[in-house]
Parts: structure tokens; C-alpha cells; sequence
């Protein structure tokens, strides 16, 4: 069982959604506006958020940026009427872990709210067949830097970092296809699941933060160059001549 915070500002759907939470054996609290929403979860107490992304008040896009700029690393599935690409993508950015469009299948909203609760509990990775996913990186450690998946880590010199989901996923991908050059589109698919021509520009967004973490000196960086153009390449141990 899980506590559940629906961020809603239609009645007669949070409810509906507090309803099928409580009879699926979570807790599920509501809070109809964006400010409410964060003093909720400023408390602790809950394991994850469906957040609305039109509010009064601060947006869903607004209170998802507050929450990972104060370090609370909850899971947050987004759920919105902006279905573009270019929403889904500036979700993620913002720091949803998931996104789902309305109008919504219950079914479809549930598997997605429970799969984030799971990844949150996984000791190791598990694959589509519940076996634990042989090639997926626990750990990876380069220059001085570890990565923790399991823990939502990365250690530098003299600081450690917290990462959301979608941070970790990303690294993950990187680190698994490191030394190649991987395309903005592969990562839109792969990472994002996002399946049409968009703009790319969230996720440049996204490398610029993964950098700060892992850089020594972000603006000129040698871990995770970009190949003008094409997209990214991590490089574990870069050489001078590249």
C-alpha cells in the first residue's frame, strides 16, 4: 500500500481517481491547486504524485520543477490534456517521471502508478519477465564518479547528488551505449518514449543538468560531448585527441 497525492483541480475526476486509488488498497489525498500540492508534500509522508499540469495557481510544469529544486526525488506521473510531444518532453524536464494524456484509460493510469512505485522498491533491475535485466548497469563507476541506479545517486569529489527517475534513466542509456554517438531521436524513443518529431531542445536542457553533476567544468565538458548535429556521446575516459 501507498499514500498517493492527486493534484486536481477538477472535483468530480480527483475524486473519481481518490476513489479507484483507495479501492486498489492505497491512501490517497487530494489538493486542488499547485501551492497546496507542494505544502502537502513539504510534510512528507506520501510515495508518489499524479499531478495535473493545468492548475491555478502554479502549473503542474511549475510544482514539478520546485519539488526536484528542493530535492524531493518522489515519483511524479503527470497528467494532462497537453498531449504534444513538446508537453511530454517539457514534462520530463520539468521532472515528471511519467506522462499521461487525458482523457485516460483507468487501467492504463494505474499500471503506470504502480510500475513508478515498483522501480522505487527494486533492488536490482528487473526486466519485462521479472527476471533481473542481465544487462542493465547497477552501479558504473569513471574519474572519480560513481553512479548508484538502485539508489538515485551520483557521487563526485566532495558532493553527492540525488537523481530522479528520469535522470537515472538517462544516464543509464548513456552509460550502456557509452563511447557511441547517440541521436536526440534515439533518446526521444528510447528514454522518452516519445515516438514523433518534436523539439529536441528539453533534452539538450537535460545534458546541460547532467553535466553540472559530472563535469569538472561544465561549459567545456569531457564526459558527455556533443556531436553538433547528431546528438551525444558519453565518454568514460576521454582521451585529448577526441
Amino acid at each position: 500500500m501507498a499514500r498517493i497525492l492527486i493534484v486536481e483541480d477538477e472535483a468530480h475526476l480527483a475524486q473519481g481517481l481518490q476513489f479507484n486509488l483507495q479501492a486498489e488498497g492505497h491512501e490517497a489525498a487530494v489538493a486542488g491547486d499547485g501551492e497546496t500540492a507542494l505544502e502537502l508534500l513539504r510534510g512528507g509522508g506520501f510515495n508518489a504524485v499524479v499531478l495535473d499540469v493545468m492548475l491555478p495557481g502554479k502549473n503542474g510544469f511549475e510544482v514539478a520543477a520546485e519539488l526536484r529544486a528542493a530535492e524531493n526525488f518522489i515519483p511524479v506521473l503527470m497528467l494532462t490534456a497537453r498531449s504534444r510531444a513538446e508537453d511530454v518532453v517539457r514534462g520530463f524536464a520539468a521532472g515528471a517521471d511519467d506522462y499521461l494524456a487525458k482523457p485516460f484509460d483507468l487501467a492504463v493510469l494505474l499500471a503506470r502508478l504502480n510500475a513508478l512505485l515498483r522501480r522505487m522498491r527494486w533492488p536490482h533491475p528487473v526486466a519485462a519477465n521479472g527476471t533481473e535485466a542481465q544487462d542493465e548497469p547497477v552501479e558504473f563507476a569513471f574519474a572519480g564518479r560513481r553512479i548508484d541506479f538502485d539508489a538515485l545517486e551520483l557521487e563526485a569529489p566532495e558532493r553527492k547528488v540525488r537523481l530522479t527517475l528520469m535522470e537515472a534513466d538517462l544516464l543509464r542509456y548513456l552509460v550502456k551505449n557509452r563511447e557511441r554517438i547517440v541521436s536526440r531521436k534515439e533518446l526521444l524513443e528510447q528514454v522518452w518514449h516519445v515516438r514523433e518529431d518534436t523539439d529536441t531542445r528539453a533534452i539538450d536542457n537535460f545534458i546541460v543538468r547532467l553535466r553540472r553533476y559530472i563535469e569538472e567544468d561544465p561549459s567545456n565538458p569531457r564526459h558527455l560531448q556533443t556531436v553538433r548535429g547528431v546528438g551525444y556521446r558519453f565518454l568514460p575516459n576521454p582521451t585529448e585527441e577526441r
